[in-house]
């Protein structure tokens, strides 16, 4: 029986997921991307953009995984809501589908290598998620463009 689900878009194009060292200073290559994430810590600087912002001269030791497609949850989501990524995660986990999970203030993005996005899509739609094809991420803050 189907449950009333979020809505989800996919993102228009291919994502990179990249892993520089630590101390490492944000690349302004990054900048060209209109879906943009940066998390530094203590061990590494993670960056996740549009793979067509990542060059192939990449520094030594920085590690790049290319190939990812993104759902990205319809909000803003208001920060009382709960089970949101495990809802998604757990539908795909059944389905053997890992993910790499990105959350902003307002909504929740999900990276799924494209070779199993269709996979993922048809899972989510079987169990209730309405599934938006083809949006193109824009991003809206500070002209980073």
């Amino acid at each position: 029986m189907k449950q009333n689900k979020l809505t989800l878009s996919v993102l228009e194009g291919r994502f990179g997921i990249c892993k520089l060292e630590t101390g490492s200073e944000i690349p302004e290559w990054v900048y060209g991307s209109s879906f943009l994430s940066i998390t530094q810590t203590p061990e590494e600087l993670s960056v996740v953009c549009q793979e067509r912002s990542i060059p192939e001269n990449i520094p030594a030791g920085a590690l790049v995984e290319k190939g990812w497609s993104c759902l990205k949850v319809e909000g803003p989501l208001d920060f009382g809501l709960t089970g949101i990524l495990a809802g998604i995660s757990g539908v795909l986990a059944e389905q053997d589908i890992s993910i790499f999970a990105v959350s902003t203030y307002d909504t929740d993005y999900i990276l799924v290598r494209e070779t199993y996005m269709e996979n993922a899509t048809r899972a989510l739609e079987e169990v209730g998620y309405d599934i938006l094809k083809s949006t193109t991420p824009e991003l809206k803050t500070q002209g980073l463009v």
